[in-house]
């Protein structure tokens, strides 16, 4: 219909573009950290791709790295077939890749992804300072609560702040790969609390396997830390070696919050990359 010629089509056509751009705005908050609008029950927060940083990072990805560690672990967007995943090389070397979210577990609270190694630590030890280093390791961080944090800690989190620019971290969960420590089995972190690290697998047996994996972050939390948890706050992939000083792969892939469990294959290994889309 020709708007020129009637006024009912342009006061239509008008108050599209006026909802379109209302619904617009309202939504661009809900996704700007990277996250996608939800499909089904299940929240992408990512897939990979070749849409990267300057860095050569993932978009919306940024580095962690410690200052005191010469050797930083080598993390770049690889391919296979149609599917792009994040590769981490790590050869005496310590760094991480966060990405920043904001998310309420009551209504996603499982986290789900999949990763591949092509080895363990054979020096690993989970329960030592020394030993403290994994071919591939997710964290989960927590909204910092300051009324549940004391003095001392409270001052640790400025200093944290200060010097690596991130806003401070409450608690955090850790799943790993372990190298020594048996499959679901719980331990501290040997170098905080404020960490509990989880096997989610362990050794050599699924080495070169991609694996799929999800936890319920709600329940891990509650049953870790004894308290309702607050919000989550970023995702952290870390591989590294500057302990044991030792060379390790690992890849990472398809991360995404579910409202409910996936339904299980009966295996959970693939051995070749498989695109969620």
């Amino acid at each position: 219909m020709d708007l020129k010629k009637s006024p009912e089509a342009l006061s239509r056509h008008l108050k599209k573009i006026i909802l379109t751009a209302i619904a617009f705005f309202i939504a661009v908050p809900l996704f700007a950290n990277g996250q996608q609008p939800a499909q089904k029950d299940e929240i992408i927060l990512e897939k990979f791709s070749n849409d990267t940083e300057k860095s050569g990072l993932p978009k919306g990805w940024k580095p962690f790295e410690f200052p005191k560690k010469p050797k930083h672990t080598e993390y770049t967007i690889q391919k296979e077939g149609d599917n792009y995943f994040l590769k981490a090389e790590s050869n005496e070397a310590a760094s991480a890749v966060y990405k920043e979210v904001k998310w309420d577990l009551k209504e996603f609270p499982i986290l789900k992804w999949r990763w591949k190694v092509e080895g363990v630590l054979k020096k690993g030890d989970e329960r030592k300072k020394e030993g403290d280093d994994y071919a591939a390791r997710v964290y989960v961080v927590f909204e910092y609560e300051p009324e549940k944090t004391p003095s001392l800690e409270k001052i640790k989190y400025r200093f944290l702040e200060t010097v690596y620019g991130m806003k401070p971290p409450g608690n955090a969960i850790n799943y790993i790969w372990a190298n020594k420590l048996p499959k679901d089995e719980t331990v501290n972190n040997p170098f905080t609390e404020k960490v509990m690290m989880i096997a989610i697998e362990s050794g050599t047996e699924n080495a070169g396997k991609w694996i799929d994996e999800e936890r319920n972050i709600y329940d891990d939390y509650k049953k870790l830390f004894r308290d309702e948890p607050p919000k989550v706050t970023g995702i952290i992939l870390m591989t590294d070696t500057d302990n044991t000083k030792e060379k390790v792969t690992a890849y990472y892939d398809d991360i995404s919050f579910r409202k409910h469990p996936a339904a299980r294959a009966e295996s959970v290994s693939i051995s070749s990359p498989k695109n969620l889309y």
